[in-house]
């Protein structure tokens, strides 16, 4: 693999700590203000890797890497470490709260305001009452440090022997899983199903991507109601019972779609499953936005992980939180998978680009639909067969995108893609003021996010290579838009260092970036530590060679080699030992197995070689 996620990882600790420390301070926010999101990515920054590969782990001082120890130096050693990590969290939880004590999942310096000619201005005009508005992408990154910190918090309180830090500890425990707890209901008040005609504007846009083989639209519904029917009737008897949407989903002649909105859904109910408490006003459309699903569906994927689970980080109100969320998140992907890989013939993902109900149409939105597609691949382990197309889904959405191509000389929109980013109008938020906007520039990371967790899937060694050569093309596009200034060295992003007719930012690191390209690292670091894909050519030619190996060691045996001197018997042992250990790993690494069978085959022919020397002519 091109991209060394070790190397990497420690080298964006090392600048996370560098553009973030004022002496033994924390310094919050970077190009933008500080905000629920921003400072959540920020620590993420390091709590992310820490929780999920076992070497970069930070709660044990005795057994923190030496290598790690160098990175994070700036924090001190092995146990300053952890203990700025607890200062730091606790600063977080205590900061975005109410004055009741109760979460806040505000967007604030995020959002924008919705301009009919473009993104609009970061932070524009909006009023205090709308930046206080929750969010789905402050639910989804607060699930993801709530249980990195809870995960932190368990496995550090073992070390410790003070009484004082370990009520410290406690209440931050109860405070990470109070946020947890407000997360999961957040997300549960942002999932909404949106209910339309066929005829109408969504169900045309709906029939049209998915019709590849110019069927009758009559036939289209048909058949896409047949495929569809499952996830409906889980979503009448399970998800929206009692509601209003329930008894329009019963109509089967209708069309919809399912997912998350860009925050809590108007009229949703204040108490769900028991959880009531202080709860954010309800302003967002009863229609999924494809960003928020996908971010919505990525936070989900940690709340149901095995490390999740084995560290038993729930406890019994938020697993049954969990429950209600894991079917919405099995629903959600199972609908948008359908939708993506429909018919017989050509995927409509294979379509670029991808159109919303809306009618918004952009080459980042066919990846937001692959990225759903790709993780219901993941859960289901898909054949080569399916990986090969969702390869060449992402290798054209590469070229598209300008990142293994280079742009085109003067105004060449796909530029926008990266810089500004793709702008959304979060509907509903202009009742408490201006039209609001939220502008998204994860292009090139979500890329590589989503190629790097195909080549995890794949069978074969040769569509693995593709897949991470395109996954080290991407990376070298994103090492080249690092930033170069002081203060935030080794960072993201400068999109002009790529991109010169973009947009220049002269501020610091966007930690909105940068955690998304540590994301994509710790996604690398898993395909690191995958065994090697097996070759079957490769683990059959291993079987011959070491068949006639150990026919040529038999008869070595039957000469009486082993009743020679001393170091031929010592070399005959080294060799059985040999051979024991080429068989135990043929199957899984039959290219090691291979390269010891040639060893040994080269030691039995120079003892052949020398006896028949000693007999002579």
């Amino acid at each position: 693999m091109r991209i060394q996620p070790r190397q990497e990882l420690l080298e964006t600790w090392r600048a996370t700590l560098a553009a973030s420390m004022r002496g033994s301070d924390w310094a919050w926010g970077g190009r933008d203000k500080p905000n629920s999101i921003s400072d959540a990515e920020q620590l993420l920054c390091i709590m992310y890797p820490a929780a999920e590969i076992p070497g970069f782990r930070l709660h044990q001082p005795d057994a923190t890497a030496d290598d790690v120890l160098v990175a994070l130096s700036r924090a001190g050693d092995s146990v300053g470490i952890p203990m700025m990590l607890l200062r730091v969290i606790g600063e977080y939880l205590h900061t975005y709260v109410d004055p009741t004590g109760s979460p806040v999942f505000s967007g604030g310096t995020y959002f924008s305001v919705a301009s009919p000619g473009g993104p609009g201005e970061p932070n524009g005009d909006l009023t205090p009452d709308q930046r206080a508005l929750d969010v789905v992408d402050s639910y989804s990154m607060s699930v993801t440090l709530s249980l990195a910190a809870l995960g932190f918090l368990r496995g550090f309180r073992a070390s410790v022997k003070r009484e004082r830090l370990r009520h410290d500890i406690d209440e931050l425990e109860a405070l990470a899983s109070r946020r947890l707890t407000a997360a999961m209901v957040g997300l549960l008040r942002s999932f909404t199903v949106n209910v339309f005609e066929p005829s109408s504007g969504p169900g045309g846009v709906l029939r049209r991507n998915v019709n590849q083989s110019g069927m009758s639209d009559r036939r289209v519904v048909d058949q896409l109601q047949e495929s569809l029917a499952p996830v409906r009737a889980s979503l009448n008897r399970q998800v929206l019972i009692g509601s209003g949407t329930a008894e329009v989903l019963d109509n089967e002649n209708l069309l919809f779609e399912c997912g998350w909105t860009w925050g809590v859904v108007e009229d949703a109910p204040s108490e769900v499953l028991g959880e009531s408490g202080t709860q954010s006003l309800g302003l967002a459309p009863r229609r999924p936005y494809l960003y928020f699903t996908g971010v919505a569906l990525d936070g989900l994927e940690d709340l149901f992980s095995d490390r999740t689970r084995i560290l038993g980080l729930l406890d019994e109100k938020q697993q049954r939180l969990a429950n209600a969320l894991q079917l919405r998140y099995t629903l959600t992907r199972q609908y948008w998978s359908t939708i993506a890989m429909f018919g017989h013939g050509r995927w409509p993902i294979e379509d670029i680009p991808w159109t919303t109900s809306d009618g918004q149409e952009s080459d980042y939105y066919s990846l937001l639909v692959t990225s759903i597609a790709v993780q219901d691949l993941v859960l289901r382990r898909a054949t080569d067969v399916d990986l090969r197309r969702v390869y060449q889904i992402l290798s054209d959405l590469a070229s598209r995108g300008r990142i293994t191509r280079r742009p085109t000389t003067g105004d060449d929109t796909a530029v926008a893609l990266h810089s500004p980013g793709v702008p959304l109008t979060l509907v509903g938020g202009e009742k408490l003021g201006p039209s609001m906007g939220w502008v998204v520039s994860n292009f090139a990371a979500l890329l590589m996010k989503r190629t790097v967790r195909v080549a995890e899937l794949a069978q074969t060694t040769e569509l693995r290579d593709r897949l991470l050569e395109l996954a080290g093309q991407i990376w070298d596009h994103l090492q080249r838009r690092r930033l170069k200034t002081r203060e935030a060295f080794n960072l993201w992003d400068q999109s002009t260092d790529v991109f010169p007719t973009a947009p220049q930012y002269l501020g610091g690191q966007s930690w909105y970036f940068t955690e998304r390209v540590v994301e994509c690292l710790v996604a690398a670091a898993g395909v690191v530590a995958q065994p090697p894909v097996r070759s079957d050519r490769l683990s059959e030619h291993a079987a011959e060679l070491l068949n006639e190996a150990e026919h040529l060691y038999d008869r070595e045996l039957l000469a009486g080699s082993s009743e020679a001197g001393e170091p031929l018997r010592e070399s005959l042992t080294k060799t059985r030992l040999s051979l024991d250990r080429a068989r135990m790993i043929q199957h899984e690494r039959p290219g090691s197995a291979v390269a010891i069978a040639t060893s040994i085959l080269r030691e039995l022919d120079n003892l052949a070689a020398a006896r028949q020397d000693s007999v002579g002519p």
